[in-house]
């Protein structure tokens, strides 16, 4: 293992990832957990676009996992569908840090979306039903419009809408980076082993 010490200290790095995280969350301005989320295309083009990470999942060596949520039937839904994989970047401004993750990607179960689900605003879980994703839309109105419909047919509970869930991203690398002085950054790749252990390194800046 790399010898690390001070912010890159641990030996779990899904815990390291909510530790910044969770220092974030009281300098950033808003949205610390606002993540450039890339996937590709069927020709193997990229798309890179905000999300919210929900949730980093600490089990334990190598089983974590990162989640978002999203409409199944949306671009980044449809890419995920068809190749399973995805990257992202999180970059603090206030902390001067980042962290990158990439790794194949999986549904969360019924269960778990749902219970995300019901902790949503009501406006923005009848807003998830409104929404056909990435498609084109006519105009601000149509939508509105739509969010009317929906609120009367599915009222002030509504269930979670079948093509919007979660997806898990379970890392094979993940880095943390901290800004230095001239440009010396430090660098910490965590790669997963074939046994589920962790590998470490340092990187050049």
């Amino acid at each position: 293992m790399a010898e690390r010490d001070g912010i890159f200290a641990g030996d779990d790095p899904f815990a390291l990832a909510q530790a910044w995280l969770t220092e974030a969350e009281g300098s950033e301005p808003e949205d610390a957990n606002a993540i450039a989320l890339a996937t590709v295309d069927a020709d193997g083009l990229p798309n890179v676009r905000m999300v919210l990470l929900k949730e980093i999942e600490i089990v334990g060596g190598a089983d974590g996992g990162f989640v978002f949520y999203t409409n199944f039937d949306g671009k980044k839904g449809r890419e995920l569908a068809e190749t399973p994989k995805a990257a992202f970047v999180v970059h603090w401004k206030s902390l001067r840090r980042q962290i990158r993750v990439r790794g194949p990607v999986e549904r969360v179960s019924d269960a778990q979306a749902d219970a995300y689900y019901a902790s949503r605003s009501l406006k923005s879980r009848l807003g998830a039903w409104a929404s056909k994703q990435s498609r084109p839309l006519e105009s601000r109105t149509a939508l509105m419009s739509e969010v009317a419909k929906v609120t009367a047919s599915h009222g002030p509970n509504p269930k979670r809408p079948p093509f919007w869930g979660g997806f898990r991203i379970r890392p094979v690398e993940i880095e943390f980076w901290a800004d230095g002085a001239f440009r010396l950054h430090d660098r910490f790749r965590w790669s997963r082993r074939m046994d589920g252990t962790w590998e470490v390194q340092r990187l050049n800046p």
